[in-house]
């Protein structure tokens, strides 16, 4: 596979056109750099766009600290890939391979002429994304994980990247490679670590440090209005943030853990409309992220919104779980659904280690040779039950009742009663998890036979129930008996996603009465955006 800096040389068949190059002379700055000058420091924050008008510059491997590849790029090519919009950090640093000279545009400014002319924004975008994916694919990255198969806290920074499409390479504990990374970072024999770059070792590690690290985190500014908060980053808030920045207001999107939300765990879509042969949930909402990202909308993780209040001036402050604050004029309750957690002993021992909730790649490693459990009737279940089957040796499906057909579609349910990989228990539940250091084993109950079966499973899926995420929002809107946000008729609303307080909407499947599908939740975030638009210019 071609590395990422013979990718920076060869991916651009079609630079920018000669007009776009012209406008950017008109904002940005002309340099000439030395032979072996740093452009960018890889970690450093993406401020500007560099394109090449003659010489050469080649990517930095922030591990090494040698130039990433054999490849470089030459004049009509430009330095970056996907951060470049959400101005995060760079994932690898740029140096002149030789006596070149560069145009630098500010990043802000590069962003609004992208905006004007959409060809030019159309190439730069599909480049960027194309670069971010080869990293991912390659494995090649600047962010190192050590002893994930061990350690709860590593696995959860590896779902954490994996779901954000953060490039990072994951290395067992005893392997070779992973004690000659110990013993360059001074940390002994190697042990469960995160590792920036070459020698920047994370301590305490959680997602939230990954996040700063690598600029995704935001950092929130309390003197700022926003027009619009949106609270979730699935598909309906993904989508409100799409239309929010095209409509030319200024939205922050605010996601506790992973763009995607509860649809980007799902290993496979095949009902959305526009994709025939399925398409993951993670991938989908990728994509609505950078249209969104393009458009200016903004994106902070991992945040979580611990409490909502709105000043005497109208404008609504939601305090994070930091203590921090970020103010909108409006706000948009896109928090969807988690799944509940089953009343079984032991249960918060294996969270992290065993027990899952969401079946991506991530997880999917830890059920090679061993057989997975998915626990669940729905459309998640099912689909998690149809990936898994692809590495575990065995997949058991877990029902509480004794049929599926209302509860899941029926394409689906044909699948998994034709895979010989997949048995389906119904009237069955897990009764016991057993196991040291992670899962090991797992007894479940088959309560019509009144019997008990002992699995060997390392992991087990839990997608069942889905208790809405509206504690935060502190009393401010009406809610059904079930913690669900009440909008539209329900509360005497002319339009279906206004709540019961002026300037708070509510999309997607935290909303009571919407339908749990993916397609919906779009529709509803790019709809209500109009009326949230209304709000702020004050037409209502």
């Amino acid at each position: 596979m071609e590395t990422l800096a013979q990718d920076l040389a060869t991916m651009v068949r079609t630079p920018l056109h000669d007009s776009h190059v012209e406008e950017m002379h008109k904002i940005g700055t002309v340099r000439c750099y030395d032979k072996d000058e740093t452009l960018v420091e890889a970690g450093s924050d993406l401020n500007a766009f560099h394109y090449v008008i003659d010489g050469a510059v080649v990517a930095i491997d922030p591990r090494t600290g040698g130039q990433y590849g054999n490849g470089h790029l030459g004049p009509t090519q430009f330095f970056g890939e996907i951060s470049f919009l959400a101005g995060g950090s760079a994932i690898m640093g740029a140096r002149c391979l030789e006596p070149s000279t560069i145009l630098t545009v500010d990043r802000a400014d590069m962003l609004t002429l992208m905006s004007r002319i959409p060809e030019m924004s159309d190439i730069i975008i599909t480049v960027f994304a194309a670069r971010r994916r080869r990293l991912l694919e390659s494995g090649e990255a600047s962010l190192t994980l050590i002893g994930a198969e061990e350690d709860r806290t590593i696995r959860q920074i590896a779902a954490f990247a994996g779901r954000n499409r953060i490039p990072f390479r994951s290395l067992t504990l005893g392997e070779h490679e992973a004690e000659a990374v110990a013993h360059s970072c001074n940390i002994g024999a190697a042990k469960p670590a995160v590792i920036f770059g070459k020698h920047l070792v994370v301590d305490d590690p959680t997602p939230a440090k990954v996040a700063a690290i690598l600029g995704l985190d935001m950092a929130v500014h309390e003197d700022r209005v926003f027009d619009v908060l949106i609270v979730g980053g699935g598909p309906a808030g993904v989508a409100a943030g799409v239309y929010a920045g095209a409509e030319g207001l200024k939205a922050l999107v605010v996601e506790d853990l992973t763009i995607g939300g509860q649809a980007g765990t799902s290993s496979r879509i095949e009902n959305y409309m526009g994709f025939p042969t399925g398409i993951s949930g993670a991938d989908l909402v990728w994509r609505g992220e950078v249209q969104a990202m393009k458009f200016g909308t903004q994106f902070a993780v991992p945040r979580r919104v611990s409490e909502l209040r709105q000043q005497e001036d109208g404008i609504f402050c939601a305090v994070m779980d930091d203590g921090t604050e970020v103010c909108a004029k409006a706000v948009v309750v896109a928090t969807g659904v988690q799944y509940r957690r089953l009343a079984i002993p032991r249960l918060e021992d294996f969270e992290g280690i065993g027990i899952y909730y969401a079946a991506t790649d991530v997880e999917a490693r830890y059920c090679r040779e061993t057989e997975a459990i998915v626990v669940g009737g729905g459309n998640s279940a099912g689909q998690a039950a149809m990936y898994l089957s692809r590495t575990a040796s065995h997949v058991h499906v877990l029902v509480r009742g004794s049929s599926l057909a209302a509860s899941m579609s029926d394409y689906l349910l044909s699948r998994l009663e034709a895979d010989p990989a997949i048995t389906i228990h119904y009237q069955s539940e897990i009764k016991q998890l057993h196991g040291d250091k992670h899962l090991e084993e797992v007894t479940v109950r088959h309560k019509a036979e009144e019997r008990d079966q002992t699995i060997a499973a390392r992991a087990a899926f839990v997608m069942v129930g889905a208790a809405p995420n509206t504690e935060w929002l502190s009393g401010l809107v009406a809610l059904d008996d079930k913690g669900f946000v009440l909008t539209g008729s329900a509360v005497e609303k002319s339009t279906p996603y206004e709540t019961s307080h002026p300037g708070i909407f509510a999309v997607g499947d935290v909303r009571a009465g919407s339908v749990k599908r993916v397609a919906s939740a779009v529709g509803e975030g790019s709809v209500t955006i109009s009326k949230v638009w209304d709000y702020v210019r004050g037409d209502d």
